[in-house]
This record gives C-alpha cells, sequence and structure tokens, in this order.
C-alpha cells in the first residue's frame, strides 16, 4: 500500500477508534459510532478507502484525480472512494482524511463533541 502512514493519521485524531468488520472484512475508522473512513477491496481486489466528503469538494477531486471515484458501494454525493495505488498527492489525501474526519465529528450531537473533548482531557 502506497499510503502506509493512514492508519496512524487517523488514529491520531481525537476520539477515533479503529474497528475491523468481519461482514465486509474491512476496517472502519470510527468517531463514537460512525465511520469516516472505510478501508477495504473493491470487487477486484484493488486496496481502496472510502471518505465523506462536501459534495462539491468531491466532484473537483473526482475530477482532477482518476484515482478518486464516486464512494464504492456507498452513497455517491457524499462518499468518495480513494484506489491505495494511485498517484493522488499526499496532501491531497490527507485533506480528504481531515474533512471526513470534521464532517462526521460535526454531526455528532454537541454532548458527544464534549465527551470526546473531555477524554482527551483525562489522557
Amino acid at each position: 500500500m502506497k499510503y502506509e502512514w493512514i492508519e496512524e493519521y487517523c488514529l491520531s485524531k481525537k476520539g477515533v477508534v479503529r474497528e475491523y468488520k468481519v461482514e465486509w472484512d474491512a476496517i472502519r475508522y470510527m468517531i463514537k459510532d460512525k465511520m469516516f473512513v472505510l478501508q477495504g477491496d473493491d470487487n477486484k481486489g484493488n486496496l481502496i478507502i472510502t471518505v465523506k466528503l462536501n459534495p462539491e469538494f468531491g466532484e473537483l477531486l473526482r475530477l482532477k484525480y482518476e484515482d478518486i471515484i464516486p464512494g464504492y458501494h456507498m452513497n455517491k454525493v457524499h462518499w468518495n472512494s480513494l484506489f491505495l495505488a494511485g498517484d493522488v498527492p499526499d496532501d491531497i489525501v490527507k485533506e480528504m482524511l481531515d474533512e471526513s474526519y470534521n464532517l462526521v465529528l460535526l454531526s455528532l450531537s454537541k454532548r458527544q463533541q464534549r465527551e470526546i473533548d473531555r477524554e482527551i482531557d483525562n489522557e
């Protein structure tokens, strides 16, 4: 895999846990009970990650990079998949991960967001 740093990068974000989903043979990075990154294979065995993005940003990236496609087995408007054997620059991948994290974090209740902040403060 070209982007070996993805797991460490995801887990460095506050409140994130890694979960292996047996039924999907995929790894999910979660904030509370919501996924912000899914890492697995497509139906051809290509390694991919799928992230939630603002629809306009996702569309722009899909037009610019052939290795970014509408979300594999996900809502094609809000989710985008990236082939991990591709040539998307690391800074763009980090931007995608950051946006997905922020979108999901902001979708949590204010109470859940405060809980995440307190968990970090108590470490």
